[in-house]
């Protein structure tokens, strides 16, 4: 039986991920979770693939706890410098997808260890409406107590932190809803990915909540606080877990000098198809 049409979005990225070292270095091992999974939610992988240029390596792909795609990398010795090549197809469709338990996005992390502050707003926000409703209570507090700044905070700064300085980037702006919404009994996960527009990487946050089919099965509600909105179309997930730490895009060691430097580049277009229903 046919439906009605419906509009899905194709998004294409590509990324550069390069190490430059000021001499040899060797037993390069490497950690990357830049490809997102065969499906996410309403996200469907169309294609992706992983290059690395500048030394000989082996490269190895495995799925962690959460779902995500995790790629190990392990180059005996590197003359210059590493690259990765990062090309990803994925399709959108609007709506939210099932997610199976919700006890490790209840449970406070490191990054997200709520301090008196933070327990207070929380109380506040937890006086009206459950649910849907204080997920974007939620999402607009942290959007309006949070200014973006670049280079105020690392990858291990703590919700906590972030609060009392008032500014941040969008992974701090995670930390911070996540750290409400578990304050609150919302289970909520970070997600690592990418926005349309955006010049590097992007984090947001994903709010589990019952179903209306059934209350039973919850559903991932995509919201982000860094901008103050619901998450949609032009967002690719590429992971999802706890906090930052359990998705970092790139980590690794090596033997050698130290002074390694990181670039990155990436672009994300968005495409927009009518489809029609079988």
């Amino acid at each position: 039986m046919s439906g009605a049409a419906g509009r899905a979005c194709r998004l294409l990225l590509r990324q550069t991920l390069r190490y430059d070292y000021p001499s040899p270095v060797g037993g390069l091992r490497h950690r990357l979770m830049v490809l997102p999974p065969a499906r996410h939610g309403d996200q469907m992988l169309v294609s992706s693939s992983l290059e690395v240029r500048g030394a000989p390596a082996e490269v190895e792909k495995s799925v962690d706890r959460f779902g995500n795609v995790v790629v190990d990398i392990r180059a005996p010795e590197v003359q210059q410098g590493v690259e990765f090549v990062v090309e990803v197809a994925v399709e959108r469709r609007e709506g939210a997808g099932p997610v199976a338990g919700a006890q490790p996005f209840l449970d406070p992390t490191p990054l997200t260890e709520p301090d008196g502050a933070l327990a207070a707003a929380a109380g506040r926000l937890a006086a009206g409406e459950p649910g849907l409703d204080l997920a974007l209570r939620i999402n607009g507090w942290v959007a309006s107590a949070l200014r973006y700044r670049h280079d105020v905070t690392t990858v291990r700064t703590t919700a906590a932190e972030t609060v009392a300085l008032g500014q941040g980037v969008c992974q701090d702006h995670a930390h911070v809803m996540l750290a409400l919404c578990r304050l609150c009994g919302l289970p909520a996960r970070y997600v690592s990915g990418h926005l349309v527009g955006e010049g590097g990487s992007h984090a947001w946050v994903e709010v589990l909540l019952p179903s209306a089919e059934d209350p039973a099965v919850l559903t991932a509600v995509a919201f982000d606080p860094t901008n103050d909105r619901r998450a949609g179309r032009g967002y690719l997930t590429v992971a999802v877990g706890r906090d930052y730490a359990d998705v970092a895009p790139t980590s690794g060691s090596y033997v050698g000098p130290p002074g390694g430097r990181l670039t990155a580049s990436k672009s994300l277009e968005e495409e927009v198809a009518e489809v029609v229903p079988a």
